[in-house]
C-alpha cells in the first residue's frame, strides 16, 4: 500500500476515487511545521537557522500520519505545486523522518493527471523550499522587530509587514493625492444634428450627437474651453452657421478576447464582475481546484496545455459553428518576467456541465468563460467617425455597430453601439441644438481590491499567493476601510502607521525595495542564491538603523482634553485613539479603566417603534454600518438600510434609503409590495 499526503481533506478524496485499491490518500490539513508564534523563532546568530515547532493543532494529524506511515511500502509527498507547498512536502518528511521520499506535482486534479504524475515522481525541490523558507523568516523578522517599535511609539496592538506596509504606502499616497487635487474648470460643446428629410425618405434613425474638437482644424488637443465666457464666445460665433459634413471614414476595428486567467486577474474579475473580496474569490477557487474543477489556482502563467486547446477548439466548433473558430490556437505570453512558465493559465478541467451552485457556480462559470472565449475568433465591429464643419470649428460623431460578435458570445463585455444615419460629403445637417456644458477634471480614484492587485503585481511586489492575505490583514488591522464605492481608503490609525513608517524606515515601504526583495526570493527558488545570504543582506542594516530609532523616535501622543468628567473617579476624561478610531478614556489610566464610546451620528428622526429615542447610526463588530434606537436594549428597532423621514402610504413603515439612492418601503408585509409580487407571479404564469 502507497500513501499519498496531500493538504487538504477534500483534495485528498477527490485524488482517492480516482485510484486504485493500492493507494491511501490522507490530509495534513495544510502546515504540519512552523515558526512559534510567541517568540521570533529565528537564530539570528546562527545564520539565521529557523526553530520550527510542530503547533499544537497540527500534533494530532501528525501523529495519525506517522501511524499511517509505518503501515505503508513507501510514502508519496503530493502537496501543492509551488514553493508553498514544496515546504510543506519537506516539512512532512523532516516531522516523518522520510527518507529519499517521492514528490509528484500536478497542474490539475484529474484522473490522467494524477496518473501521469505518479508515473515521473522526483525529489523535493530544496531551491523552492529555500525561497519559501527566505520569504517566511524576513517577513517574520519584520513583524517582530517592527511591531514593537509600532507598539512603544503609537500604541499596542498594530503590525507591520513588508507586503501590507507596501500595500497601505500606495493607498496612502493615493489619499493624499485626492486631497491635494484641485479640480480645473472646462467646457464641452455639443451639437445635436439631423439629417435633413427628403419627399421620398422616411428615416428611422435621422439625428447624431457632435463634440467640438477643433477650431481652424486645429487638433483635438489644442482645443481648450477653460471657461463660459469662451464657451458663450463660441457660440456666438456658431449663431447661424450651417453644419456640413467634411469628411467620413469608415473602418472595420476588430477586439481580440482577453488572456485566460492568472491568480491575479481571477481575483480583479471576481471583484469587478462578481463583487466578491479578494479573499473570498481564492477561498472559493481552493474548493474548485481540490475538487479537480479547475488546474491550480495560484499561478503567474498563461500557458495552457495542447490537450485543453484541442478540447476548447472541438467545443466551439460543435457549439456555436466554425466561424467562432480562429483558425489556429491562441497562445499568450506573460509580461511577468518573473512567472513560472511550466504552470498553466487557470482553466477548467474539463468543458461539460457540472454540477454547481450558489458562489462556486459563479466563480467557474467566469473561469470556464474566460478560457473558451480565449480560444475564440475576434469581436468585429462596424465603425464610422463623421466630421462636420461650421463656420471655422470642426465638430464629430462617432459610431460603431457589431458586425460579429465571436468571443463576445460567450464571454460579454461593456461596449456601446452608436448607429450613425447614411450622409454624404458635402451634405447639410439640420442644427437641433447647441448646448455647452460645464465640467471639471476629478481627483484619482481610491484604490479598489481589483486596482490595488493590478498594481502590486505590475510592481513585481508579492507574488500571487500573498494578494488576498495583504488584502485581509490591512482591512483585519483597521488600517483601511471601504468606502461607499467598496474603495480602500486609510484610517487614522493606518495613516499614522504609514507616516511613521516612512519617516523612519523608508526602505520597508519602498515599492523598488520591495520589488528587489521578490527577485531575490526568486534568485534562491533558481539556485542562483541562498537564503541567509538573501536574509543577511537586509537584516544587518535594518537592525542597525532600528536600534538608533528606538532611541531617537518620541511616542505620540494620541489624547486630546476634553470637558467631560469621568463618572467613576471624577478625573477628567481625554480623547484617545484605538485600533479601531477614537474614544473617551479617563485620564488616570491606567488607575481608571473607564472608557466611553464616541456618540453615533443622530439621524433627528423619532423612533417610529417606541416613540422615544432617536434613530441612530450604529456598527456592528465587524464595523458594518446599521441604524436603531438610541433607546437600546430598551427599544430593538433597527434597520440595515438608511432611513428617510418618509412613511408608506400603505402600511405606513418608515421608508428607507438604499445603496442605490432608492426610497423604498423596507416592510415585507406591505400591501403593495406583496400585490406587486403577485401581479408579477401571475404576468409571468400567463
Amino acid at each position: 500500500m502507497q500513501l499519498i499526503i496531500v493538504e487538504s481533506p477534500t483534495k485528498a478524496k477527490t485524488i482517492q476515487k480516482f485510484l486504485g485499491g493500492g493507494y491511501s490518500v490522507v490530509s495534513s490539513f495544510g502546515h504540519v511545521r512552523d515558526l512559534p508564534k510567541s517568540v521570533l523563532g529565528v537564530d539570528v546568530e546562527k545564520n539565521f537557522q529557523p526553530k520550527y515547532i510542530v503547533p499544537v493543532k497540527a500534533k494530532p494529524k501528525v501523529k495519525i500520519i506517522k501511524e499511517e506511515t509505518k503501515k505503508a511500502d513507501g510514502v508519496i509527498l503530493a502537496t501543492d505545486e509551488d514553493r508553498e507547498g514544496e515546504a510543506i512536502a519537506w516539512h512532512l518528511a523532516e516531522v516523518l523522518k522520510l527518507e529519499n521520499p517521492k514528490r509528484i506535482v500536478f497542474h490539475e486534479i484529474t484522473k490522467n493527471a494524477i496518473e501521469e504524475a505518479l508515473k515521473n515522481p522526483r525529489e523535493i525541490d530544496m531551491n523552492l523550499v529555500n525561497a519559501q523558507q527566505s520569504r517566511r523568516v524576513l517577513d517574520r523578522l519584520v513583524g517582530y522587530k517592527l511591531s514593537p517599535f509600532l507598539w512603544k511609539k503609537i500604541m499596542r496592538g498594530l503590525s507591520a509587514g513588508r507586503v501590507q506596509s507596501v500595500a497601505m504606502r500606495l493607498i496612502c499616497e493615493r489619499e493624499s493625492e485626492i486631497k491635494k487635487f484641485i479640480p480645473t474648470e472646462y467646457w464641452s460643446i455639443v451639437a445635436s444634428l439631423l439629417k435633413l428629410k427628403t419627399e421620398n425618405e422616411k428615416l428611422k434613425n435621422n439625428g447624431l450627437q457632435a463634440n467640438l474638437i477643433a477650431k481652424n482644424g486645429n487638433n483635438i488637443d489644442k482645443l481648450e474651453i477653460k471657461n463660459k465666457a469662451q464657451a458663450d464666445e463660441i457660440l456666438n460665433d456658431l449663431n447661424g452657421a450651417k453644419y456640413i459634413v467634411e469628411s467620413i471614414e469608415k473602418k472595420e476595428t476588430i477586439k481580440n478576447p482577453q488572456t485566460p486567467f492568472t491568480t491575479s486577474t481571477l481575483q480583479q474579475a471576481s471583484v469587478n464582475k462578481l463583487g466578491f473580496s479578494a479573499k473570498r474569490a481564492m477561498s472559493i477557487a481552493q474548493k474548485l481546484y481540490e475538487k479537480g474543477h479547475i488546474t491550480y489556482h495560484r499561478t503567474d502563467s498563461l500557458n495552457l496545455s495542447e490537450q485543453s486547446q484541442a478540447q476548447a477548439k472541438q467545443f466551439i466548433i460543435d457549439s456555436f459553428g466554425s466561424n467562432y473558430w480562429p483558425g489556429f490556437s491562441r497562445v499568450f505570453k506573460t509580461k511577468s518576467k518573473s512567472a513560472q512558465e511550466a504552470h498553466e493559465a487557470i482553466r477548467p478541467t474539463k468543458l461539460e456541465k457540472i454540477n454547481l451552485i450558489g458562489d462556486e457556480l459563479k466563480l467557474y462559470t467566469l473561469i470556464w468563460q474566460r478560457f473558451v472565449a480565449s480560444q475564440m475568433a475576434q469581436a468585429v465591429f462596424d465603425s464610422c467617425s463623421i466630421d462636420i464643419m461650421a463656420n471655422v470649428y470642426t465638430f464629430r460623431a462617432n459610431g460603431q455597430t457589431m458586425k460579429f460578435d465571436g468571443f463576445l458570445k460567450v464571454y460579454p463585455t461593456k461596449f456601446e453601439e452608436m448607429e450613425l444615419p447614411n450622409l454624404k460629403k458635402g451634405e447639410e445637417l439640420e442644427l437641433k441644438e447647441l448646448l455647452s456644458g460645464q465640467h471639471f477634471t476629478q481627483p484619482p480614484a481610491r484604490y479598489s481590491e481589483a486596482t490595488l492587485i493590478k498594481v502590486l503585481e505590475k510592481e513585481g511586489i508579492g507574488r500571487p499567493s500573498t494578494y488576498a492575505p495583504t488584502l485581509g490583514t490591512i482591512q483585519q488591522r483597521n488600517y483601511t476601510e471601504k468606502d461607499e464605492n467598496k474603495k480602500l481608503k486609510p484610517t487614522q490609525i493606518g495613516i499614522m502607521v504609514d507616516t511613521m513608517l516612512l519617516e523612519n524606515f523608508p526602505q520597508i515601504v519602498d515599492i523598488q525595495f520591495t520589488a528587489k526583495m521578490e527577485k531575490e526570493f526568486d534568485e534562491v527558488a533558481e539556485g542562483k542564491d541562498t537564503f541567509q545570504k538573501t536574509l543577511k543582506d537586509f537584516y544587518m542594516p535594518f537592525e542597525k538603523i532600528l536600534k538608533e530609532k528606538e532611541k531617537t523616535v518620541e511616542k505620540l501622543d494620541l489624547t486630546e482634553k476634553t470637558d467631560k468628567i469621568c463618572p467613576e473617579c471624577k478625573n477628567p476624561m481625554v480623547l484617545r485613539m484605538g485600533r479601531y478610531g477614537k474614544f473617551y478614556a479617563c485620564s488616570k489610566f491606567p488607575e481608571c479603566k473607564h472608557t466611553d464610546p464616541l456618540p453615533r451620528p443622530t439621524l433627528n428622526i423619532e423612533c417610529p417603534k417606541c416613540g422615544q429615542g432617536q434613530i441612530t447610526e450604529k456598527t456592528t463588530k465587524t464595523k458594518k454600518i446599521f441604524y436603531g434606537c438610541s433607546n437600546w436594549p430598551k427599544c430593538d428597532f433597527a434597520l440595515w438600510d438608511k432611513p428617510v423621514n418618509q412613511f408608506c402610504p400603505d402600511c405606513h413603515s418608515i421608508m428607507v434609503e438604499t445603496k442605490s439612492k432608492i426610497v423604498k418601503c423596507p416592510s415585507k408585509t406591505c400591501p403593495s409590495i406583496i400585490n406587486a409580487k403577485e401581479n408579477k407571479k401571475l404576468k409571468k404564469e400567463t
